[in-house]
């Protein structure tokens, strides 16, 4: 049976919105996977007959019908047209079980970033909803655009296979795998020293989290210890986002309050991602993972405090919260300099 927020849901970007497909899609479908145009590195892949491109569609409504998730028909939001698919699907068993990353544009939308726009949403879905497995992409190294759309939304090579299809004198695919969530209440030592590294690069990159930059490693050392005493005594989870060899790309944490009327919800703290894999998508991976986390604890609301003059007000409305409260003038950076105290919240339920 379906899982997750599974059958019916609709994820909306910027530009565009994600649905499950419904068997009146078939006709865009078809249009969309039998256009050589989106096949130009590898016109061998595109199914040979209508048939079976309708085969296809007929196998992705069923996976939905089966697990609530596929791949996703994106629509421009301003005319409702189809311009691509994107999605994941369960592929192997054991240690090389995985999910596939698929997203194909329509030839008439490529150059608009719309690729980069619809795989980065399937991510952050498959990090709140899906993180049992790892998130994986096969391309072919001389498919340059969606090499760089892989690696754009923070994907890292790991590795190569050759695919069933593959023509004899074809090249492997490479294999491209992205950033997981990992639910963690204490921090062994190697990742404790990263997460004290990640956190004065952030620190120093100007980002507000409890210091101004150039603040003594010392003092966020100390501040990494209280969050570690909370972890052991069960009032904190940390989120962290490792990439697929191993490093440590962000974390945050999730605190309970000691109030048993508010035990149902969660304050996050220090959001951090490594300050230089900007502009990848990360922060709102790490987001979606933590909702995920914190959902399958039983959590309801979650809230968190910015400060003004960064502009994380719109980031963290663009991961669903709302501000709630504001304290203007609260906090005092410098002489002179004062800043806001937001809060802001959104529910998960």
């Amino acid at each position: 049976m379906p899982s997750g927020p599974a059958s019916g849901a609709v994820r909306t970007t910027a530009r565009l919105t994600l649905a499950p497909p419904t068997e009146r899609d078939a006709p865009a479908w078809v249009r969309l996977h039998r256009d050589p145009r989106t096949y130009s590195h590898a016109p061998h892949a595109m199914p040979a007959t209508d048939e079976i491109a309708l085969a296809w569609f007929d196998a992705n409504l069923a996976r939905f019908a089966d697990l609530g998730y596929g791949f996703w028909l994106a629509r421009d939001r301003g005319s409702g047209a189809v311009v691509g698919v994107a999605g994941v699907r369960p592929v192997g068993e054991g240690a090389d079980a995985h999910l596939n990353l698929y997203y194909r544009l329509a030839a008439d939308r490529i150059g608009e970033g719309l690729g980069r726009e619809m795989a980065r949403a399937v991510l952050r879905y498959a990090a709140q909803w899906l993180p049992e497995r790892p998130v994986r992409a096969l391309v072919k190294e001389h498919n340059a655009a969606s090499v760089a759309t892989a690696l754009s939304i923070g994907m890292e090579r790991v590795g190569t296979t050759v695919l069933e299809d593959d023509l004899p004198d074809e090249p492997p695919s490479t294999v491209l795998e992205a950033p997981r969530i990992e639910r963690c209440t204490d921090f062994d030592a190697a990742t404790r020293a990263a997460v004290l590294d990640l956190w004065c690069a952030v620190n120093d990159a100007g980002g507000a989290v409890g210091f101004l930059p150039g603040a003594p490693r010392a003092d966020v050392d100390a501040a990494l210890q209280a969050h570690e005493a909370s972890m052991r005594a069960g009032w904190t989870v940390a989120g962290l986002l490792r990439g697929p060899h191993g490093d440590v790309l962000g974390v945050a944490f999730l605190v309970q309050s000691h109030n048993r009327l508010l035990a149902h919800g969660r304050s996050i703290y220090r959001v951090m991602v490594d300050p230089a894999r900007r502009g990848r998508g990360l922060g709102q991976v790490l987001m979606a993972g933590l909702h995920g986390i914190a959902r399958r604890d039983g959590v309801e609301i979650v809230s968190l405090g910015v400060r003004s003059g960064h502009g994380t007000e719109a980031f963290y409305e663009g991961c669903g919260y709302a501000e709630v409260g504001r304290i203007r003038g609260a906090i005092r950076v410098a002489p002179g300099d004062d800043r806001d105290s937001i809060t802001m919240s959104r529910r998960l339920d």
